[in-house]
């Protein structure tokens, strides 16, 4: 048998005024109406939800996890309606699904107007293909990429490049001494992404200067590149923008030779009926071409 959501209701209604009269005044109920739909509730979830001392009805363990349930199950019940309703979808939470390797600065960059309204945010990071099912599903508002998704395996999904980046060598300055960039890359460490249109880059670019690099790390976090990079492990082949502060600070520095690789920063969604208000905001502006 099915839980009885009005039950749940009436029982929530008990557990927020701690007694049985004012609960039934409130509800409109009789108070032995009232006190049979909760102990209905009882019987149907097997515990007793209430100690009953003198007119107090105080929440036994099971009630009180009873009341958490009840409250988040009438909370999405709520959100529903905001979000269905005229205007009332700015209150629900954005869900902004990026690219683990993808910069925490752009990221700030792109969420910034969101992060100066009242909305919720719900970020999450991972692989493109799962953040991918996820906006599919509609568990996702916007997804972040580096890459369109492939059109074969999402042909419903709208990919909005919003950025466009050069990529550029970086690193503590006496690492930058050399006098021509195929010096350079042959002399001094490197720290790469993981498989992403910079290492396509990277990879053509040393192959024409017919240089052997040496790797000192692939990796798939940018935070993790800053560090290493911060640390002089090697040079940092990324755009400005996932060393802003370093650079800012003097800690860092680019090198003076442009690579001729540039990285595209895209916010990919999902057609829906009822987007999210915020991303027009955040991609309105910035968007200047669509893959659909």
């Amino acid at each position: 048998m099915r839980l009885n959501y009005h039950h749940l209701r009436y029982f929530q209604e008990v557990a927020r005024e701690g007694n049985l009269t004012r609960a039934a005044a409130r509800l409109n109920l009789s108070q032995s109406a009232l006190s049979t739909q909760i102990r209905q509730l009882e019987e149907r979830l097997g515990h007793a939800l209430f100690e009953r001392t003198g007119r107090a009805m105080l929440l036994t363990e099971a009630g009180r996890i009873a009341l958490d349930h009840a409250e988040r199950i009438f909370a999405v019940g709520d959100d529903l309606v905001a979000t269905l309703s005229e205007g009332g979808a700015a209150q629900a939470p954005l869900r902004v699904g990026a690219l683990s390797t993808l910069s925490r600065n752009f990221q700030l960059r792109f969420l910034r107007p969101a992060l100066a309204s009242d909305a919720e945010l719900v970020l999450s990071s991972g692989g493109s293909l799962s953040l991918l099912r996820a906006l599919e599903d509609l568990a996702l508002d916007v997804v972040l990429l580096t890459d369109p998704p492939p059109r074969d395996n999402f042909p419903t999904l709208v990919a909005h490049r919003i950025a466009e980046q050069s990529v550029g060598i970086h690193g503590t300055a006496h690492r930058l001494s050399h006098g021509t960039l195929a010096e350079l890359l042959a002399s001094e460490p490197v720290i790469l992404p993981t498989e992403s249109s910079i290492r396509t880059g990277f990879d053509s670019l040393v192959a024409r200067l017919g240089v052997t690099p040496r790797i000192a790390a692939i990796v798939d976090d940018m935070a993790m590149v800053r560090l290493l990079a911060r640390s002089d492990l090697g040079l940092a082949i990324t755009p400005a923008v996932v060393l802003a502060d370093e650079l800012a600070q003097g800690l860092l520095a680019s090198a003076p030779f442009p690579l001729d690789i540039v990285e595209s920063f895209y916010a990919v969604t999902a057609p829906r009926t009822f987007p999210h208000p915020l991303l027009e905001r955040l991609i309105g502006p910035l968007a200047d071409h669509r893959d659909g």
